[in-house]
């Protein structure tokens, strides 16, 4: 690490432990304590980048960051594009895949039946926490033209704007807020027709929280639900692979941590980007499982994570402990839902889609063998394939359709 690297990422550091020593000497113990714990997360990361550091230099990283860059085109579909706006005036952006018909069809069609064809199945994605609509990548190669498909970004997060109940009165990210977001996207982009929800991680608490207020939207139009590495509740009970002790003082400080380093963005972003290669490490761990996943794809994951500002991983880290939206389940007990998780997720475990699970008992449970929280950048085919099945059986695919290649991003990988 360079000089003028090593400075930017003491100064983090420096603006973490104020923002713990403002509340006293308890903090600094507990501080201490989700130091340690923390590094045992970086522990690996750091060893790794150790080893790296000493074979390989700095500019023939930085040239094999590009490289990838370039050998892997993910997050490079693009639709046609759209812009909803939530109740609070925040604009979000969406773009549409429209289905590939015959358009010679359509007017022989209409004179048949005196009325226009019926609206087609429209599947809407929600990405999770810190990505992008574009984390989609894989089953968004797969399914387009097949089906209709909208793709959005939550609010603050891609192409989408940040928060203006955020930014501008001070209030904060809540689940339901979420919730409304993505009634507005539904709104703009799909106002009729029968309707498929996928959410991963924070998307699928997305969807939980749209069924909670517009339990009518789900009862006459949603047809299937496919809910990937998420959770309705008790998040605030996940160790994320620490040490008892350590995640309890990780849970304590971080949130006053978090809310700290957000107000020296700045800064953090420096440090950021000097100390990448650890950042990278950590990244790689709290999304993959597999030893051997495609490199491209694991940098890819990067620049999703990293392209999120550190006040908006601030802002939204607080909802999570408040989400709770099991009695929202009964609102999918009518309908074909899939349930799935990798089963090495340490951010939003297996065993919380499992108890999602029991709750719609006859939902399909798919978990994936060596897979962690990304699983649909880490095993694309097995959540494709799922997800065709779902689309099959809602009537949103033809059961002769060909769903399009969708990769693999590792050796190992298999159907769940």
């Amino acid at each position: 690490m360079s000089e003028s690297s090593a400075e930017a990422a003491v100064e983090v550091a420096a603006a973490a432990s104020s923002a713990v020593s403002a509340a006293g000497p308890a903090s600094w113990r507990r501080a201490g304590v989700a130091g340690a714990a923390i590094g045992v997360v970086a522990a690996g990361a750091a060893a790794g980048v150790a080893v790296e550091r000493l074979t390989v230099g700095r500019g023939m990283r930085r040239k094999a960051r590009l490289a990838l860059d370039s050998a892997g085109p993910y997050g490079a579909l693009r639709g046609t594009p759209g812009k909803a706006s939530a109740d609070d005036g925040t604009e979000l952006y969406y773009e549409v895949d429209e289905v590939e018909t015959d358009d010679t069809l359509a007017p022989r069609r209409r004179r048949l039946f005196g009325r226009r064809a019926p609206a087609p199945v429209t599947v809407v994605f929600s990405h999770g926490y810190c990505l992008s609509q574009d984390s989609w990548h894989f089953q968004r190669a797969a399914l387009r033209g097949v089906v209709r498909t909208v793709h959005w970004d939550q609010r603050s997060h891609g192409r989408s704007g940040r928060g203006v109940a955020q930014t501008e009165d001070g209030m904060p990210v809540t689940i339901d807020q979420l919730g409304r977001d993505l009634k507005a996207v539904v709104d703009a982009a799909a106002p009729e027709g029968p309707l498929v929800l996928v959410g991963h991680s924070m998307g699928g608490m997305t969807v939980m929280a749209l069924a909670d207020q517009y339990p009518e939207l789900i009862r006459e139009r949603v047809v299937g639900v496919a809910l990937v590495g998420t959770s309705s509740g008790r998040l605030g009970e996940v160790n994320f692979g620490l040490p008892v002790a350590g995640v309890n003082a990780v849970r304590r400080v971080l949130p006053g941590v978090l809310k700290a380093l957000g107000q020296r963005a700045e800064l953090v972003e420096r440090g950021r980007r000097a100390t990448a290669d650890l950042f990278a490490g950590i990244i790689k761990r709290y999304s993959f499982a597999s030893r051997d996943v495609d490199p491209a794809v694991a940098r890819f994951a990067e620049r999703l994570i990293e392209g999120t500002p550190i006040d908006v991983v601030a802002e939204f880290y607080p909802a999570f402990t408040d989400h709770d939206k099991t009695a929202a389940l009964a609102r999918f007990a009518e309908l074909p839902v899939l349930v799935l998780a990798g089963v090495k997720d340490l951010v939003t475990p297996s065993e919380h889609s499992e108890a999602i699970a029991d709750l719609l008992p006859d939902a399909e449970l798919v978990l994936v063998p060596d897979a962690g929280h990304l699983v649909m950048l880490e095993h694309p085919e097995a959540v494709t394939d799922r997800l065709a099945d779902l689309l099959t059986r809602v009537g949103a695919v033809p059961a002769g359709a060909t769903v399009g290649g969708y990769g693999s991003t590792s050796s190992t990988a298999r159907r769940g």
